[in-house]
This record gives structure tokens, C-alpha cells and sequence, in this order.
């Protein structure tokens, strides 16, 4: 899913150095995308990068970019209907 407004994403895809989220716009070859991205460490990146990457939300090309599986996970309508229980339940206690 995009990491800016959550729109799903191809399962097992990589984002090419070019690629967008087709809802918001936003650049998806991006540090937050990363499996590597480790805010505290060097750089603020896990692989030893060689060029420091000062805008994490914005498209960079960098080889070393794998996506982070915590982004791709299988859109399922279980987890949709998961979804909206926790929501309406929320929703429910704060009387929205």
C-alpha cells in the first residue's frame, strides 16, 4: 500500500525508480518504502549506502531499494471487513 494514503499496491511488485501511487501521486521508490530504512542508523538506512538521501519522501535511485513487506500486504475482503469492525466499533464508543 502507498505510504502516504494507504491505496493498495500490487502484491510482489517493485516500484520502479519512476513509479507513483495512481490515487495520490506520491513517489513509491522512496526511503519509507524501503526494507532498509532505519531512521538512528547511518544514514538513516541499513545497507551502506554510498550517497545520503536527504528527502526520504521523494523518488531517489538507489540500488539497493527493497520494498518493505509490511507495504504489500494481500488486500483480502477479510481483512476490509476486519477493517471496518474495528472501525464502526470505534466509531460506536466515541458516537460517531
Amino acid at each position: 500500500m502507498c505510504y502516504a494514503c494507504g491505496t493498495p499496491l500490487p502484491h510482489g511488485s517493485k516500484p520502479g525508480f519512476n513509479d507513483t501511487c495512481p490515487q495520490c501521486g506520491k513517489d513509491l521508490h522512496v526511503c519509507l518504502m524501503c526494507r532498509f530504512y532505519a531512521p538512528g542508523s547511518h544514514w538513516d538506512c541499513r545497507e551502506h549506502i554510498d550517497d545520503y538521501v536527504s528527502d526520504k519522501e521523494k523518488r531517489n535511485h538507489c540500488e539497493w531499494f527493497s520494498p518493505d513487506p509490511r507495504f504489500y500486504r494481500e488486500h483480502t475482503a477479510g481483512a476490509e471487513a476486519s477493517s471496518k469492525g474495528a472501525r464502526d466499533r470505534f466509531n460506536a464508543l466515541f458516537g460517531n
